[in-house]
C-alpha cells in the first residue's frame, strides 16, 4: 500500500482527529498499544491536580472531599459500558491475576457439585497458573485444572466443569473466540463462563450481559490507556450478587468497612471485591485515560481496527520479502480481534530490529512478532510505514546483526 493511499485514507478517518488525544513521539510509529497504550495527554494533567491539591493541600480529607473512596466503584462504571455491561456489575481494582483468583474461587462455589475448571491450551499462561494455583491450594477432591485446545472447548465440557475460563482474543494469535456461542456452550453443560478480556476491551465492542456472560475480568493499561501496571477491572453478571462470596474478604469489600467490625459481613453485589486499600494515583490516571472514549462508539472503534489491520496486512502481501513470515491471526473478520502476529524463526531479532528502525512492536515466544493497531490512535501511515520497515528488515536481513540477538527480560 503507498504512502498516498495511506494518506487518502487518514484523511478520510473520522476517528483520526483522536490521536491528538495522545502524548505520542515524534518520528515513532507505535503499534504496541496491545501490551501498553499510549499516555493519554488528560492523564498528566489529572494526576498533577491529584499531587498538588488533592493529597498535597487536603491530604486525608480528600477520602471524602475528593471521592476517593468510591474510585474503584466510579471507574468500574465507566468501563461498563465498554464491556456491554449494565451499571452495577464492574468493579476497578487489584490486577488480572488476583481478580482472576477471586473470581475462579466464586466459581467454584457456585457449581459446589463440581470441580474443573476448563482452559484453552496455549492461552495467557498467568490465566492457567491461577488456576492451578488455586487448584493446589484446594486439593484435587475440590479443584483440577483441564486444558483443551480452542476449537475443543465447547466438545469438552462435561458435567464437572465448574467454569470455562477462556481470553476472547488469543494474546499469541490474535484469534477472537465466539462469546455469544462458547458462553451458551457452557451454560448447557451446566457450567459458568469466565472471560479474560485483556486484549478485546477497549479495541472492539464487547457484550458481556448480552453475551450472559457469568464472570470476566480485564487490563487498564492495554486499549484502555491507563498506564504501566494500571487496575485491572472484574465484572460479576447480576443474577449471582446475592449468591457470590470472594476468598480474600478484606476489609474494604466489607459492608460496613468504617465500623471496624469483629465478624466480615459481606457489601453488597460486586462491592464485595474490594480487599485492601486501592491506589488512587493509578485509580486517578485510569479514570483520565477512560475520558478518551466518551463520546466514541465502540462500532467505529471496531471497524477502524479492522480497516487498520486489513490494511497492514494487504501492504505485507504485496512484498515479496515478507514472505518469510506466516501470518498466524485470522483473516476473517470475525475471528480476529486487534493485533497482527507474524512468525519467523528469529522472531525476537526482527522485533528489536523494528524497534531500532522506530516502529515499536514486541515479541512473544516461541517466534511470533505482534503488531497491535489501537483504533484510538493508531493511522494508515502507521500501518503502511510499519509495513514498508519489515519489508526492509527481511529483505537486508538486519535482524542478524549481533545486537539483536541477547534478550532483554522484558520482550
Amino acid at each position: 500500500m503507498s504512502h498516498d493511499e495511506a494518506a487518502r485514507r487518514d484523511r478520510e478517518d473520522a476517528l483520526a482527529p483522536l490521536r491528538e488525544a495522545f502524548a505520542l513521539p515524534a518520528d515513532t510509529v507505535y503499534l504496541d498499544g496491545n501490551s501498553l497504550g499510549a499516555l493519554p495527554k488528560a492523564v498528566s494533567a489529572r494526576v498533577q491536580s491529584l499531587l498538588a491539591d488533592e493529597w498535597g493541600q487536603d491530604l486525608i480529607a480528600s477520602w471524602n472531599r475528593h471521592g476517593w473512596i468510591d474510585l474503584p466503584e466510579r471507574v468500574g462504571e465507566q468501563v461498563a459500558p465498554l464491556v456491554g455491561a449494565a451499571p452495577g456489575q464492574v468493579l476497578c481494582c487489584d490486577s488480572i491475576s488476583v481478580n482472576l483468583f477471586k473470581l475462579l474461587a466464586t466459581a467454584l462455589a457456585l457449581r459446589p457439585g463440581r470441580r474443573t475448571i476448563l482452559v484453552e491450551a496455549g492461552d495467557f499462561p498467568t490465566d492457567r497458573y491461577l488456576a492451578e494455583g488455586l487448584a493446589s491450594f484446594l486439593g484435587e477432591a475440590r479443584c483440577r485444572v483441564r486444558e483443551a485446545a480452542g476449537d475443543q472447548l465447547a466438545a469438552a465440557l462435561d458435567d464437572d466443569v465448574a467454569v470455562l475460563l477462556v481470553t476472547e482474543v488469543n494474546f499469541r494469535s490474535g484469534r477472537r473466540h465466539d462469546m455469544a456461542a462458547l458462553t451458551r456452550a457452557a451454560h448447557e453443560a451446566g457450567a459458568l463462563a469466565l472471560w479474560d478480556l485483556a486484549h478485546s476491551a477497549g479495541a472492539m465492542p464487547v457484550q458481556l450481559d448480552a453475551c450472559g456472560a457469568d464472570l470476566a475480568v480485564g487490563c487498564g493499561y492495554k486499549f484502555l490507556n491507563g498506564g504501566p501496571g494500571a487496575p485491572a477491572f472484574l465484572y460479576v453478571a447480576r443474577r449471582h450478587h446475592d449468591a457470590v462470596q470472594q476468598p480474600l474478604t478484606g476489609w474494604l469489600g466489607h459492608r460496613s468497612p468504617f465500623a471496624f467490625a469483629d465478624r466480615y459481613e459481606p457489601a453488597a453485589g460486586v462491592l464485595r471485591y474490594q480487599a485492601g486499600t486501592p491506589s488512587i494515583l493509578a485509580l486517578r490516571a485510569l479514570e483520565a485515560a477512560l475520558s478518551v472514549f466518551d463520546g466514541v462508539a465502540l462500532e467505529d472503534l471496531r471497524a477502524k481496527s479492522l480497516a487498520l489491520s486489513d490494511f497492514f496486512l494487504a501492504a505485507i502481501d504485496a512484498e515479496p520479502a515478507c514472505r518469510a513470515v506466516t501470518v498466524l491471526t485470522p483473516r476473517a473478520h470475525g475471528e480476529r480481534g486487534s493485533q497482527v502476529s507474524l512468525a519467523h524463526p528469529e522472531g525476537y531479532a526482527v522485533a528489536q530490529a523494528l524497534i531500532e528502525a522506530g516502529v515499536i512492536v514486541d515479541f512473544r515466544a516461541p517466534d511470533i512478532v505482534r503488531f497491535g493497531f489501537a483504533p484510538l490512535y493508531n493511522s494508515f501511515a502507521d500501518a503502511a510505514a510499519a509495513a514498508r520497515c519489515l519489508a526492509t528488515v527481511l529483505a537486508e536481513e538486519r535482524y542478524r546483526a549481533e545486537r539483536f540477538q541477547a534478550r532483554a527480560r522484558v520482550t
